[in-house]
């Protein structure tokens, strides 16, 4: 009985975070202009202080966006870009730098 507790929990708890990161790719690249100025049109840095973010995992990209937003990961620019997005607007960004 157990195994189909764990199971079933299991299940539900994919299926609810993988709706949470189940974001726009097609708005998450509307969004994406000022990203592009230093991290590139296809998440491609040509600058190599600047990561790529081409393929990324989007529960990464969403963290990293979340903590540059709230101040707990710190960096100036990014931190400024960062604060007025929603949290539709990560989540919509992490789908399409995820998908390239």
């Amino acid at each position: 009985m157990k195994q189909v507790l764990y199971v079933l929990m299991f299940g539900i708890c994919a299926a609810v975070g993988g709706n949470a990161l189940a974001g726009d790719a097609a708005a998450g690249k509307a969004k994406s202009a000022t990203c592009a100025g230093c991290h590139g049109t296809a998440g491609i840095s040509n600058n190599p202080l600047w990561p790529n973010l081409a393929g990324q995992q989007p529960g990464y990209l969403v963290k990293q966006l979340k903590a540059f937003r709230d101040g707990s990961r710190t960096d100036p620019m990014m931190e400024a870009l960062a604060k007025p997005l929603s949290d539709e607007d990560i989540v919509n960004l992490a789908a399409w730098y995820s998908s390239l």
